[in-house]
């Protein structure tokens, strides 16, 4: 078991303890992602969505109101805005839960944590106009995911010599410009990006090789719910990918993730619980 260099994570008013492995439930407040586009959007249906997902175990809740899909297109501040802000005011007001706001506007970060978000993930690592500034002064834990290029054109054609180390390097840079700009080593989480800007092969090797990654000392986030990865080697459509998702999960824990990031949360909550009764005898 790998253990980051943090063991504890500040988000807000409350606090995620890093000695054991968390679930991350998604929630898409979008008309358009490849899962569940369209499902819970409105506040009402959202909440009901996040209270099933806190019962099963969630220890966060994600919540997203522009898919990033590949061929995604991106989506005004405004209309995010009014997407997200009101979901994560009313988790954060109903909810004994960490409500992460998975998003790369500065607006966004900056009201989202007004109304009690306790944790930023962003695709684009901070590279959006004022999006640093606005994840320092927030003073939250910010996730940083490797991705080149854009939802719209990084599938296209991504090369790479070594995609582990080119990944390594990427976070290593981002975590670097993060310290340059005040936001301190303490408050980065790490996430490789699989399902964005690579193939296949490209995704089974950086999986492969996740111990790499969990070894830059920083919390470690995965998330390969439902991908494509998972339908291109099963043959399975986005419905049928539970057990594939299941199996990278706890993969993921084994080789140093401290969350994953999920769709199912109920099935991966027992996942994440053996391996911890596993772990406990040892």
């Amino acid at each position: 078991m790998i253990l980051p260099k943090v063991s504890r994570l500040r988000c807000g008013s409350r606090v995620l303890d890093l000695s054991h492995p968390h679930v991350m439930g998604i929630l898409n407040v979008t008309p358009d992602s490849f899962s569940d586009g369209g499902r819970y959007q409105g506040v009402e249906a959202a909440l009901r969505h996040a209270e099933a997902m806190v019962r099963a175990g969630a220890s966060l809740i994600d919540v997203g109101g522009e898919s990033t899909r590949p061929g995604a297109s991106p989506v005004g501040t405004s209309e995010e805005l009014e997407r997200v802000v009101p979901v994560v005011e009313a988790i954060a007001r109903e909810l004994d839960v960490i409500v992460s706001v998975d998003t790369s506007s500065a607006e966004v970060m900056r009201e989202a944590a007004r109304v009690g978000a306790g944790f930023i993930n962003d695709v684009r690592s901070l590279s959006r106009s004022g999006a640093m500034q606005a994840a320092k002064d927030t003073g939250l834990p910010v996730c940083m995911m490797h991705m080149v290029g854009e939802p719209t054109t990084m599938q296209l054609n991504p090369r790479y010599e070594d995609v582990t180390q080119a990944v390594k390097t990427f976070l290593m840079e981002r975590v670097e410009a993060c310290a340059r700009a005040g936001l301190p080593a303490e408050r980065i989480v790490v996430d490789p990006g699989f399902g964005f800007a690579k193939t296949l092969g490209h995704n089974l090797t950086l999986f492969n090789r996740l111990e790499d990654l969990a070894s830059l000392g920083h919390p470690l986030l995965v998330g390969v719910s439902r991908k494509s990865m998972i339908g291109q080697v099963l043959d399975r459509t986005v419905g049928g990918r539970l057990y594939g998702s299941l199996a990278l999960a706890g993969l993921a824990i084994a080789k140093g993730a401290n969350i994953v990031r999920v769709h199912d949360v109920a099935e991966t909550v027992d996942v994440v619980r053996m391996i911890a009764a596993v772990r406990a005898a040892e």
